[in-house]
């Protein structure tokens, strides 16, 4: 499907020739408003997306698409990743983000148990239909060239994160008991490599913690991931794996704590400021016991030993040497904030105590006509931050894309016209296509433009 917009995909890295990726290292201004962008939003002919002039979307993938498997393409597209798989291909993973309720309205093909390799059934036998799907798109002739699950028999996989060994962490934001409705525990983390053809084995991350997990991002230096949980009085966790890059050899979960702050900090800023636009206070870490928080009362227990509150952490992206999570209902307005860490040169390891990593608020919307609950984010090659709102709610939707640039200042990017939420947002390894799902009824669109060409001042 093409937009009245001319579509294409031409354009490559070069675009971005004297944007190399900065990590938004300036600090914030007061001036954090009136970035111009890439200019007004021009009405959508399709109904469906408003886009600067010179911008132009595809659908590339939308729910009920045959797949090569045999299946379907699934509804409530979520988080999504791309890799580089060489010769023009991106292999992009796709959550689903699919509740065991679900089954009643998407059953499995024929009326059939689903697939062999499903993680978790129902107590009829019948495969659990959350999971992920992966097309292999191709940036030469901007086509989906296949698309297959690769992992099946979970329930919400939300967000996640990419790997720099080419695997997508898809994770559960559910802590379903089993027993009473399917036969095994939830909300755990599971690993995708981006090219595995076909299902995948599905193997529960343990070490990494049962929660309400949202997000996740690796530091390629070091190998450790840290992870978001989507609650209102959530914690923000780091997992030090016991073998870089191979995580199913397990390793520590631990919590982030405010050094030199009361017990239970609350980075929130709903009844008073606590943690300040760029004023970074110093980060320390707790280990987590009982990562497999049968009572859902783990993060409980943290705070207790003074971790650090966030307000539904959501989606997590990595820079250059430090790392941007967004805060879904944080700030006073509480209408999102977006926090940057800073790991230490010495992370993980004994010297991190003399020179700890620290955590800011980078952004923090005054409003809903600035920013209305930040969600999925990713890192342009710009430098520039571009999040996914998810106002939710049974009144109108109006959620955008934005940008946020290094010093603070904020412009819309893409409007959605439907009642549902933009997610999975993601550019290709070449920096010329950035991709984004479209929540319910699934779609995954490709936008292209002129993206290195964005004015702030």
């Amino acid at each position: 499907m093409l937009t009245r917009r001319a579509f294409h995909l031409g354009l490559t890295s070069a675009a971005f020739a004297g944007f190399a990726l900065q990590g938004c290292r300036e600090e914030l201004s007061a001036a954090t408003l009136g970035a111009k962008g890439y200019g007004k939003l021009i009405g959508d002919e399709g109904g469906l997306l408003d886009l600067p002039k010179g911008f132009s979307y595809r659908i590339i993938s939308q729910l009920g698409d045959a797949m090569a498997d045999g299946h379907s393409v699934p509804d409530k597209a979520d988080g999504m990743g791309a890799f580089d798989m060489g010769g023009g291909i991106v292999a992009l993973v796709r959550n689903h983000e699919i509740r065991v309720t679900d089954l009643e309205k998407q059953p499995w093909i024929g009326g059939g148990k689903g697939p062999d390799l499903a993680y978790d059934r129902t107590t009829a036998g019948i495969a659990l239909p959350g999971g992920t799907t992966t097309m292999m798109f191709n940036m030469k002739t901007g086509r989906v060239e296949n698309q297959y699950r690769s992992l099946a028999g979970t329930i919400r996989n939300c967000a996640g994160g990419t790997t720099p060994w080419n695997s997508w962490l898809t994770c559960e934001e559910d802590v379903t008991r089993g027993g009473a409705t399917v036969g095994q525990d939830h909300g755990w983390i599971f690993e995708v490599p981006a090219g595995h053809k076909g299902l995948v084995t599905p193997l529960a991350l343990k070490d990494m913690g049962r929660f309400n997990h949202e997000a996740a991002a690796v530091d390629p230096r070091t190998g450790i991931v840290y992870l978001t949980e989507d609650e209102k009085d959530g914690l923000f966790y780091r997992f030090l794996p016991n073998t870089k890059s191979e995580l199913a050899k397990g390793g520590r979960l631990q919590a982030l704590v405010l050094k030199g702050t009361p017990i239970g900090s609350d980075t929130r800023n709903w009844n008073s400021v606590t943690l300040e636009r760029g004023k970074p206070k110093q980060a320390l870490w707790i280990d987590a016991d009982g990562v497999d928080n049968l009572g859902n009362d783990m993060r409980l227990r943290l705070a207790s030993k003074g971790a650090a509150l966030f307000a539904r952490g959501e989606g997590i992206h990595f820079g250059q040497d430090e790392l941007y999570f967004t805060c879904t209902s944080g700030g006073v307005a509480q209408a999102g904030q977006v926090m940057r860490y800073r790991p230490s040169e010495f992370e993980g390891q004994p010297g991190e105590k003399d020179a700890p990593g620290t955590v800011e608020v980078f952004f923090e919307s005054a409003g809903k006509h600035q920013s209305d609950y930040a969600d999925n984010l990713t890192i342009a090659p710009n430098g520039h931050l571009i999040i996914c709102e998810d106002q939710g709610g049974d009144g109108p939707v109006d959620n955008h894309l934005r940008g946020i640039a290094p010093n603070g200042a904020i412009y819309p990017i893409a409007r959605l016209r439907t009642q549902t939420e933009l997610a999975g947002v993601c550019f290709s390894p070449d920096g010329s296509t950035l991709f984004v799902n479209v929540y319910q009824p699934t779609k995954t669109l490709a936008i292209t433009g002129p993206w290195g060409k964005v004015r702030v001042g």
